[in-house]
């Protein structure tokens, strides 16, 4: 009785999930074959909905940035938050327009200003890329045909598994494999057996779970839990590191540039390599706040440091 209630709920939840599913692609692919200016206008309206009318995690969002810029006025903070909201939209939909965007709008697009660099260490070895969740994270997807490695970006499973699926579509488009990070050692250690150079994306500026902390850091000024997981990888497998500075040049218009972290990490004491990760995102944040990922709970676990677990 109690396994057939179980199966019943189940098959209910994916049928749930189809539904919601099938009822939001047509609207997401008829968004993303807007043309661009039209999709900026739409942007302006989503804006007034998330920010105005929502007000879509704006308590997190004025929280966060109290917290990170005390010696602002509010109005200062005020003004990073209307623009973040502006930047956020932009986001969301041109997630969306990945659905249709060609190979060549998207090479004008998120231009590379030094792709040697990585070509350079790609000759010789496989590399760890580093990024926070700025400007546009999600269209460093189209770095795979930039460069002679394949492709990897690790990523958190959806609930929602037909969602799951086309984001794996969306990130996919121009060649890079989504794979979760319990599988990520495996996919490693299978490419070095197989002399398969490849290129590992990590985003890896917020919050792990209190039950993983081992490492604990100021970031932003603030004494928090950071992830280590792909320092750890790069040690125990070889793997060079390195950080994509992405940059908003205009709207709808974005620059990554890689700059080295450790070409031999298992020379690095532990945790530099992790510091250095995030002096650079404290670096871009710093200068241009407003293309932060402001609704995450970042700071969520400050002050829970462990006494044991202290720097």
């Amino acid at each position: 009785m109690c396994s057939n209630i179980a199966i019943f709920a189940g098959n209910t939840t994916t049928l749930m999930q189809l539904l919601i599913f099938i009822l939001a692609y047509p609207v997401l692919w008829l968004i993303s074959i807007l043309p661009f200016r039209l999709l900026y206008l739409f942007s302006d309206m989503v804006y007034i909905i998330l920010y105005r009318l929502a007000g879509y995690r704006k308590k997190t969002v004025r929280n966060n940035l109290q917290l990170v810029f005390p010696g602002l006025s509010d109005r200062e903070r005020l003004q990073i938050e209307k623009k973040f909201y502006r930047h956020l939209s932009d986001v969301f939909l041109e997630i969306v327009k990945t659905l249709s965007i060609s190979a060549e709008t998207m090479e004008k697009r998120f231009v590379y200003t030094n792709v040697e660099e990585i070509r350079k260490l790609e000759k010789n070895k496989s590399v760890i890329l580093l990024f926070p969740h700025y400007a546009n994270w999600e269209w460093t997807s189209s770095l795979d045909p930039q460069v002679s490695s394949k492709g990897y970006a690790v990523y958190k499973r959806i609930k929602n598994s037909y969602f799951d699926r086309l984001v794996k579509r969306i990130r996919g488009k121009f060649g890079t494999t989504l794979i979760e990070t319990r599988e990520t050692i495996r996919v490693i250690r299978k490419n070095q057996r197989d002399h398969v150079q490849a290129v590992y994306g990590f985003l890896s500026d917020q919050s792990p779970l209190m039950s993983k902390a081992i490492y604990w850091e100021d970031f932003m000024g603030i004494n928090v839990p950071v992830h280590v997981g792909a320092e750890i990888l790069a040690k125990r497998t070889g793997l060079a590191v390195m950080y994509l500075r992405i940059e908003k040049v205009k709207r709808g218009y974005y620059q990554g540039t890689f700059l080295p972290l450790a070409e031999n990490p298992e020379s690095f004491p532990d945790y530099d390599i992790t510091d250095l990760f995030l002096r650079e995102v404290e670096k871009q944040i710093r200068e241009t706040p407003e293309y932060y990922f402001w609704t995450h709970k970042r700071w969520k676990h400050r002050g829970r440091q462990p006494e044991q677990k202290k720097k």
